[in-house]
């Protein structure tokens, strides 16, 4: 089945906003094997927007449509789809009902008037009733067609999406489709590829695509069968060898867990303690790993050491080092990372130190240069990079090699 999505909103064409919810759409319309091969961006026009659900329409079985249900004048997308369609327009007692729970107790001494139009629905169309949001996704159906209206907030539309619309989605595709991820780190895309461009060239069910992510690469394999238990079995033989392949540098095939998930999972299951010694991320790295709810029972500290002296005074990085080789340097890092598990009586640390740019690069040391280390159990790794890019991606690609050399000292301790 063909999808095609529509996201209403001048916002978007102003680049007011970034679009994704249209990330996360296309993902999911993936995974359940539907076939997306246009995506719109319309502003709140109804003669456009008319124009635009017409096409749609015609090309693609189902269209997605996101924003512009909301209260004001220029939400017109439930309006102007009910009209291309040939919907009379209804208020739902139901949804009134919903809407006047959800306000009782809210800002407004009195509900303004214009609210009560997310009460007006398609007569006919599925309401989906939305639980952290006034409106409801709609689902309208005309001669074998569906158009999915969606509220545009992600908070709302996320999981309207993926409580409502997922299995309405699900119950139209005549076959189970399945997906495993596999994530990878430490290799490049173009690595990765060349390394499973056999079993690519080769592919017919399931398939194999890999994906480039800042530092990562996310190999996704889908099968499609009859049922869940066949295209579990179809998908089995591919992600062991997908697994032989690349081993260590594998660290999830959750489809939702991130590189910080992991590692955060790894400390807790060998009960080891973790502090962070940053420079050139300032604090990047921290930040990631506190992201992941329950980091707090292994994360003891993070230090962000920009300066030389902050570095000899917080982590007790000696003066010599620093003026023999540099804050930029392998020896350095090493002792960042040193005491930093000295000063919090941590099992690990880890520690980076590098340059960010645009300016202070030599040609002894570049822009891009980064030293990452990780002291633990009286051993210490230390890895260098020469990164390319802007400010952002140096930090950001530091980040993600730091994360990676900390799962893998632990993989290195505890499963050697």
């Amino acid at each position: 089945m063909v999808v095609e999505l529509i996201s209403v909103g001048t916002e978007l064409l102003l680049g007011n906003i970034v679009n994704t919810n249209a990330q996360f759409l296309a993902e999911k319309c993936a995974l359940l094997g539907l076939s997306m091969y246009n995506q719109v961006v319309v502003g709140d026009n109804q003669e456009r927007l008319t124009d635009t659900i017409k096409t749609a329409l015609k090309r693609s079985d189902i269209v997605i449509l996101t924003g512009g249900l909301g209260p004001t004048e220029d939400d017109l997308t439930k309006e102007v789809c009910a009209q291309a369609m040939g919907f009379a327009l209804v208020e739902d007692k139901h949804t009134r009902e919903r809407m006047e729970e959800y306000f009782k107790n809210g800002i407004y001494k009195k509900i303004p008037e214009n609210n009560w139009k997310q009460a007006i629905v398609p007569d006919g169309a599925i309401v989906l009733d939305n639980d952290n949001g006034t409106a409801p996704g709609l689902i309208l159906e005309k001669f074998g067609k569906s158009a999915i209206l969606l509220p545009g907030p992600p908070n709302e539309l996320y999981p309207l999406f993926m409580n409502k619309v997922y299995p309405y989605l699900q119950k139209l595709q005549p076959e189970v489709i399945l997906s495993k991820m596999v994530k990878i780190c430490g290799i490049g895309e173009s690595q990765v590829e060349t390394m499973v461009l056999d079993l690519i060239d080769k592919q017919t069910n399931p398939t194999i695509a890999t994906y480039a992510k800042t530092g990562e690469v996310h190999v996704r394999i889908t099968a499609k069968a009859s049922d869940e238990e066949e295209a579990k079995k179809l998908i089995k033989p591919v992600l062991k060898e997908v697994k032989n392949r690349f081993g260590d540098h594998i660290y999830s095939t959750k489809e939702e867990e991130s590189l910080e998930e992991a590692v955060v999972n790894l400390l807790k299951k060998y009960e080891l303690t973790v502090c962070t010694a940053e420079s050139c991320t300032g604090g990047m790295l921290a930040g990631r790993l506190v992201n992941v709810p329950g980091v707090s029972d292994v994360f003891r500290e993070g230090f962000i050491t920009y300066s030389n002296k902050s570095k000899r005074k917080l982590l007790d990085v000696s003066k010599s080092t620093l003026k023999k080789y540099g804050a930029v340097s392998q020896q350095t890092a090493k002792e960042m990372a040193m005491g930093g598990v000295l000063a919090t009586d941590s099992d690990v640390c880890v520690a980076i130190t590098g340059l960010a740019g645009p300016d202070g690069g030599t040609d002894e040391k570049p822009v891009g240069l980064v030293y990452i280390a990780c002291y633990m159990k009286d051993k210490v790794w230390v890895e260098h990079y020469q990164f390319k890019g802007n400010r952002g991606k140096i930090r950001e690609q530091s980040v993600v090699r730091a994360l990676d050399l900390l799962r893998r000292s632990i993989l290195d301790n505890y499963c050697s």
